[in-house]
């Protein structure tokens, strides 16, 4: 049986991270996919890079799927990373603008790539989906009434995607972060204990565990709020 990987995102910080770890592992094929890709010779001959348009039009989506042939003998698998954090507003000082950047970034694409990778499993001999989501979509917080709400609603899509999924063998699952050791992340929190905070590359072998569980492990949202470590 092949396995094909796709991953949305992928020349973003979180993306790079699971790009890194993946590439360790048995996918026959891993197509990265973002916007103005930064192409990398990649020595592994699997890797196809791919540029993409506005994830929140369905048609660029449909073209995007379009380059991916079903195969009865094929599990497909993916990671989005898609979406995007707006802040820091009151709900009373919050504009449509946002309200909709939001909802496009976090929800919209997602169920876009949701809608059109489970036509490409229910061809093929089955797969797994796995979203990224956020502490805030789970746990309220004030001032982010916007990607919070565009967060709750990508968990709830992910948990009716892996309802419907038992049709077509597809789980679907999310992480929930509350932040990732990231450049930026560090610029804009300078004095935090960045030993707390989670990896790309831990992510990334957690999905791929997901990955390779898939028939049995469906509908859950698991949170990532702090990391430790164990000294000898």
């Amino acid at each position: 049986m092949k396995k094909e990987l796709l991953i949305f995102g992928a020349s973003g910080a979180l993306g790079r991270g699971i790009t890194e770890t993946m590439l360790k592992k048995n996918y026959d094929r891993i197509f990265l996919f973002d916007f103005n890709i930064e192409k990398e010779n990649f020595k592994e001959e699997q890797v196809i890079q791919i540029n993409i348009k506005d994830l929140s039009i369905e048609k660029n989506v449909e073209e995007i799927f379009s380059k991916i042939k079903p195969a009865k003998r094929t599990l497909f698998f993916l990671y989005s990373t898609v979406g995007g954090f707006a802040g820091g507003k009151n709900i009373k000082e919050t504009d449509e603008k946002e309200w909709n950047k939001m909802m496009d970034m976090n929800l919209k694409s997602n169920f876009f790539l949701a809608k059109h990778f489970s036509k490409l499993v229910e061809k093929s001999a089955g797969g797994s989906i796995c979203f990224t989501a956020a502490e805030t979509g789970l746990t309220p917080e004030a001032g982010k009434s916007s990607y919070g709400t565009s967060k709750s609603a990508l968990i709830h899509l992910v948990k009716t995607l892996a309802l419907e999924g038992n049709e077509i063998k597809l789980s679907a699952n999310a992480i929930a972060p509350f932040i990732i050791d990231t450049s930026a992340n560090r610029q804009w929190m300078k004095d935090a204990d960045y030993e707390k905070w989670i990896k790309a590359e831990e992510i990334g072998e957690f999905v791929h565990e997901i990955f390779r569980n898939f028939f049995f492990i469906s509908g859950n949202i698991i949170r990532l709020t702090s990391r430790f470590i164990v000294t000898e």
